[in-house]
């Protein structure tokens, strides 16, 4: 293994569903949500233990620069993405500047992990697969019937894991059923570990011509301190796609390593409102907030006082000028607001 793990934090997406809060320009990423850091911040954090973990590698847009650089950490490396072109061909940057033995630690920036001692020994087994050519998947253990998520199903027993059965796309909620039933499945929570030439032997195996137009817009590319800037020619030929779609469901060396260690994606204020400490009632507020006879209600407001009488599961969010009210029912939905996509 090369100078430790290397942490590989993909930072993008603006996390629309979370609006007003999150916004274009500072999105779900870089907002302290949940305590005093942002999600990027905790990101960096589980992962800053300098004898386990070389600096990490941070892959963004130019759009969000500053906020990596202002909430960064000291060494890190930023590849800065020319445009969005989902996981993989981030993931095949990263592990084009990288010594083909190196192991990556892929991260999402805007998770939320409330076990870091059982991240920290997921971690291990995955590394310990890794460094035996397998590409590893961590499977979240699922503990309700989730429509939102990408499943998988685990195979055989191996040391130190399992080999992967299948990955199931988002199922209907019956479908959801019988997988938490079953005890077989694990969501897919996008946290992934494995050899950078491994990664890259087998993206060219599946997807040679994004291979090549990655190593190529390495190759073309140029350094400005801690900033990386591949070729915008080259990578704006490269097709969007996801590592589950190019690599993990095609290859036969994916493993899957369970973790139960209290992981959300923080998709929406559902998914924050369960996150966060629940009051009397069931009840959430951050800011200054009124509730009489409320059930399941969450009020976050950073200024004006929000009163709320007899409503249930009900979310207010005020950021600024913009006011969100909404059942909890609703929260996928807030994405499709006109304010959330301008």
């Amino acid at each position: 293994m090369t100078d430790g793990i290397h942490p590989v934090i993909l930072c993008g997406g603006s996390g629309t569903r979370l609006w007003p809060r999150s916004r274009a320009d500072r999105p779900k990423p870089f907002l302290r949500l949940l305590g005093e850091q942002s999600l990027f911040e905790a990101t960096l954090a589980r992962c800053h233990d300098r004898a386990r973990f070389a600096p990490p590698m941070v892959v963004t847009g130019a759009r969000h620069l500053d906020l990596v650089e202002a909430q960064g950490q000291p060494g890190m490396r930023i590849v800065v993405e020319p445009e969005g072109r989902n996981t993989a061909p981030a993931i095949a940057l990263a592990a084009a500047l990288l010594p083909e033995d190196a192991i990556m630690l892929v991260c999402p920036s805007d998770h939320y992990i409330a076990d870091t001692h059982a991240f920290l020994a997921a971690v291990d087994a995955a590394v310990a697969l890794a460094g035996r050519g397998r590409l590893v998947a961590f499977g979240i253990a699922p503990d309700r019937p989730e429509t939102g998520y990408g499943y998988i199903q685990r195979g055989a027993v191996i040391d130190g894991g399992y080999d992967v059965a299948r990955f199931v796309e988002k199922p209907n909620e019956a479908l959801a059923r019988d997988f938490l039933a079953s005890g077989e499945f694990s969501w897919n929570g996008g946290i992934f570990a494995f050899r950078a030439g491994t990664f890259l032997e087998e993206l060219a195996h599946h997807r040679p011509a994004m291979a090549e137009a990655a190593r190529e817009a390495v190759a073309r590319g140029s350094e400005h301190g801690a900033r990386f800037h591949p070729s915008a020619s080259v990578f704006a030929g490269i097709e969007a796609e996801s590592i589950d779609y190019a690599v993990m469901e095609n290859t036969g060396r994916a493993a899957l390593v369970p973790v139960d260690m209290g992981w959300s994606d923080i998709g929406n204020w559902v998914a924050l409102r369960e996150a966060r400490e629940v009051g009397e009632a069931g009840n959430v507020v951050r800011g200054a907030a009124e509730l009489v006879d409320c059930r399941n209600v969450m009020v976050d407001s950073d200024g004006p006082r929000v009163s709320c009488i007899g409503l249930e599961d009900v979310i207010v969010v005020v950021d600024g000028d913009e006011v969100l009210v909404m059942s909890a029912s609703g929260a996928q939905k807030v994405g499709k607001l006109g304010g959330a996509s301008g």
